[in-house]
């Protein structure tokens, strides 16, 4: 589906324009065409392609989709893929973008993705100073939104191991709490897959030997740059603090199975020393003096008694009971 195609000149919007006229606008000087498409299907792409002389490979990568978040180069245009993280119902859905950048044009392609980026085409139209920058500029604008929407992922998972943490010494709370702390670790590395790619992809445009199209805006992918290893240390401060938790977890856990087993072995011992006493005594062999006695019955009971209080006083005492 395609969203919106313009063309901008000077740093300033022409016009909307119809995705026919594209390749006529491109052979305008100084002027460059931005199209965005949702979701588009195979003839949609197909005819993108004829207008914009895209490159077959990449064309192809962005037909397919579930790339890895990457940039390459292509002659002197740029293809860049890049993943998108929406938290929804208490789950995070993947989504992608594919940017196919050239000297005047850029093509954003965005998959299973609701929010899309009007704000950052409204923004870019805010400061044409920075927009006579061209397709390099947008390529920055786009990839710093899609960036600055991890932070607010990241920050519901962070809130979210601090609630189990908080849940780690309440009891019968243990298998609750192993399930969360699991499934908060698909999370944060489903995020950290979105982010270490694309750390060492935008590395490349403001280091080094920068592509053409990126000239002139360094500046602003090292600071994408920047956002992302702030995000990347965070993920991975978390992921120390889960392993972390989750091991306090299994000790406590493992505590928690010690004290039974104590419980149950003092018990155990409490019902043992009757059951010894009333066994030998219940053989009934005749040569047994004690069966003779008047108070062989009473001080049988009082030996049983005596002997369970003891074991219960010493058993208290080492809080076993």
């Amino acid at each position: 589906m395609l969203v919106n195609c313009v063309a901008y000149t000077e740093g300033r919007k022409l016009a909307d324009i119809p995705k026919e006229d594209i390749s006529e606008y491109l052979e305008r000087p100084n002027c460059f065409v931005w199209v965005g498409l949702k979701d588009p299907e195979p003839s949609e792409l197909e005819e993108m392609r004829q207008e914009f002389g895209l490159h077959e490979l990449a064309v192809e990568d962005a037909r397919h989709g579930h790339q890895r978040p990457k940039i390459e180069e292509y002659g002197d245009s740029l293809f860049a893929v890049v993943q998108t993280i929406e938290l929804t119902d208490d789950d995070l859905n993947v989504g992608e973008v594919d940017i196919f950048v050239g000297p005047n044009y850029i093509l954003s392609i965005r998959r299973h993705t609701e929010k899309g980026f009007q704000e950052v085409r409204a923004r870019c139209e805010r400061e044409p100073q920075l927009l006579k920058n061209g397709s390099g500029y947008v390529l920055y604008a786009l990839m710093d939104a899609v960036v600055d929407r991890y932070f607010p992922v990241l920050d519901a998972l962070e809130s979210a191991l601090e609630r189990i943490e908080e849940q780690i010494l309440v009891k019968n709370a243990a298998r609750s709490n192993i399930e969360g702390l699991y499934a908060l670790k698909q999370k944060l590395m489903t995020l950290k897959h979105a982010v270490d790619p694309l750390m060492e992809a935008v590395g490349k445009l403001y280091g080094g030997r920068v592509p053409h199209l990126c000239k002139g805006t360094q500046e602003y992918f090292r600071d994408v740059y920047d956002h992302l290893s702030r995000i990347n240390g965070a993920i991975e401060s978390s992921r120390e603090m889960l392993t972390t938790a989750t091991q306090v977890n299994l000790a406590l856990i493992s505590l928690s199975e010690n004290e039974v087993t104590k419980k149950l072995a003092a018990w155990g011992a409490l019902i043992t020393v009757p059951t010894l006493i009333a066994g030998v005594y219940g053989m009934n062999f005749k040569n047994m003096p004690e069966l003779d006695l008047s108070f062989g019955y009473p001080l049988a009971i009082i030996f049983m008694v005596a002997i369970d209080a003891l074991l219960f006083w010493r058993f208290r005492l080492a809080k076993w009971i």
